[in-house]
C-alpha cells in the first residue's frame, strides 16, 4: 500500500475489527522487480519470527493491497520461484506464504487488459511479453494458494475489471476459496470508499469473510 488514503485508514479499519494491521512501506520504482516481492517476502517472515511480541498467530498472517500493491500481495501468495534474499538470518528461516490475501481492485495481468504502467515500473521500458507473462500472476495459481477476497468496480477505467475476474477464474480452477464482490461502478482508487453507499459495503463483506476465516 503506498497512496496515503489506502495506508494507515485502512489499518484502522482492521483494527477496529480487533486486527493487528501493519503497513509497508516497499520499494517501488526505480527499483526494479524483484525488489518490493523481497520487501513483502521479509515482512511477513519478520511478522511470524516476531509475533509473540505483537500478540498475533504465526497462522493467521494476511496480506492486502490496493491497486498496483493489489499485484504486489497477488505475487506474495502465488509466485513460489526461488529468490535470493540480501539478508540471511533466522527471519528468513520462516515462511512467506500468507494465510489470506485481501485484493483490491488490483493489478493482476500485465498482458491481457493489463496495465502496461505497473509493468515498466516493475520491469522497465519495452519490458518482453515472457517476463509480463511470467508476473501475471493469475498464471500463477495453485491449489497452494491461499484463500483471497477481491472486490473492484465495474467500470474501473484505470485497472479493467477483468484483473479482478481472471483471479478468481484461476482460483475456481484451483479451488481455492475466495470471494469477490464487483460493484456496478465507481472510480479507481476507493480504498475505503467511504463516501459511496454501495461500494463502502466491501468492508462488511471482507469483515464477515476475514471472521469466517478465523481472523
Amino acid at each position: 500500500m503506498k497512496a496515503q488514503h489506502e495506508g494507515e485508514p485502512v489499518a484502522l479499519w482492521l483494527n477496529s475489527l480487533g486486527i493487528a494491521a501493519f503497513v509497508l512501506d516497499y520499494r517501488v520504482a526505480p527499483h526494479r522487480y524483484p525488489a518490493g516481492l523481497l520487501d513483502a517476502r521479509r515482512a511477513m517472515r519478520y511478522l511470524r519470527h516476531t509475533a509473540d511480541t505483537w500478540h498475533i498467530s504465526k497462522d493467521r498472517i494476511g496480506v492486502l493491497g490496493f491497486s498496483a500493491g493489489g499485484h504486489l500481495a497477488s505475487c506474495v501468495g502465488t509466485v513460489t520461484s526461488h529468490l535470493e534474499s540480501p539478508v540471511v538470518d533466522a527471519i528468513e528461516e520462516e515462511d512467506y506464504l500468507p494465510n489470506a490475501m485481501i485484493l483490491c481492485y488490483p493489478v493482476i495481468s500485465f498482458v491481457e487488459h493489463g496495465h502496461l504502467g505497473s509493468a515498466i515500473n516493475l520491469l522497465g521500458d519495452n519490458p518482453p511479453e515472457a517476463e509480463r507473462l511470467s508476473l501475471s500472476t493469475h498464471r500463477l495459481v495453485t491449489e497452494k494458494t491461499p484463500p483471497t477476497f477481491l472486490w473492484h468496480t465495474a467500470d474501473d477505467a484505470v485497472v479493467p475489471v477483468e484483473n479482478s475476474l481472471m483471479f478468481a477464474a484461476a482460483l475456481s480452477k484451483h479451488r481455492v476459496p475466495f470471494a469477490l464482490h464487483v460493484f456496478p461502478q465507481g472510480p479507481h482508487g476507493m480504498s475505503l470508499a467511504t463516501n459511496d453507499s454501495q461500494v463502502s459495503l466491501w468492508t462488511g463483506a471482507c469483515a464477515t469473510w476475514l471472521r469466517e476465516l478465523g481472523f
